[in-house]
C-alpha cells in the first residue's frame, strides 16, 4: 500500500482518496474510524455546551429518558437517543451491550462472564457495565471468540 501526504495551498479543503480494487469490510471500518475520530459530538453540562471526539468516550447511557455521555472521570448529557448515537458511531468501536447502553471497544479493560449469561465488562477507568445476554452472542464475534 502506497501512502501520500501532500500539503495544501491556502483555501484548498483537506481531503482523503482511497484508491482500492474492493472495498472490504477493513477498509470500510478503517474509513468510519478515521471520520468517526475528526468528528465531534456536542455534550451538556449545567447550561453550558462542550464538543468531545468519540475516541474519548467510554459509554452511553439511557436513563429515565436522558442519554448520558460517561468520560474518563466526568458525566455529561448528550440530546441524542441511542438509536441516533448508533447510527452515527455505526462502524467505528462502539457497540450495542444493552437496550440502554452502547459502549467504546477501545475503552475495555477486560470482559468476564456473569450471571443468567450475561457479562461484565470492566472499562479502563474501573467502571464496570453489564453486558445483556441477547449481545453477548454479537460481542464474542465482534470480539473474534
Amino acid at each position: 500500500m502506497k501512502i501520500t501526504i501532500e500539503g495544501l495551498n491556502p483555501g484548498e479543503e483537506e481531503e482523503i482518496i482511497i484508491k482500492c480494487n474492493s472495498l472490504d469490510q477493513d477498509l470500510l471500518k478503517f474509513v468510519y474510524a478515521l471520520k468517526a475520530g475528526r468528528d465531534k459530538i456536542s455534550i451538556y453540562k449545567g447550561d453550558k455546551i462542550y464538543q468531545t471526539k468519540p475516541k474519548d468516550i467510554y459509554y452511553f447511557e439511557a436513563v429515565d429518558g436522558k442519554t448520558f455521555v460517561y468520560l474518563e472521570k466526568d458525566v455529561y448529557e448528550s440530546r441524542l437517543r441511542l438509536y441516533e448515537l448508533e447510527k452515527i458511531l455505526h462502524h467505528t468501536s462502539f457497540f450495542r451491550c444493552s437496550k440502554s447502553t452502547i459502549i467504546n471497544l477501545d475503552k475495555v479493560l477486560s470482559f468476564a462472564p456473569s450471571f443468567q449469561g450475561r457479562f461484565e465488562a470492566t472499562m479502563k477507568n474501573n467502571e464496570k457495565v453489564m453486558i445483556s445476554r441477547q449481545y453477548v452472542a454479537d460481542l464474542k464475534m465482534r470480539l473474534g471468540i
